[in-house]
């Protein structure tokens, strides 16, 4: 499968699961062009990236989300 880039050096596979035009209704993936039924790996010439992928790896406001616990000590 072929990966892209994003603006900030993020890796995205090219398929039905990144593109702008999915569309899950009721758990059925749909494609918003074709109207078809498509799986996660089905990719057309009209791939685009989602929205939410061209954003990864984007700090909003300086604030950066951590997983697990931050330790924080105040002397």
């Amino acid at each position: 499968m072929e990966r892209v880039r994003n603006v900030h050096g993020i890796l995205v596979k090219k398929g039905c699961m990144s593109c702008q035009y999915r569309e899950i209704i009721d758990g059925v993936r749909f494609c918003k062009l074709t109207h078809l039924k498509v799986t996660a790996c089905y990719m057309c010439k009209s791939w685009e990236m989602s929205e939410g992928l061209q954003n990864a790896g984007l700090e909003r406001g300086g604030v950066v989300r951590l997983r697990g616990t931050l330790e924080v000590v105040i002397e």
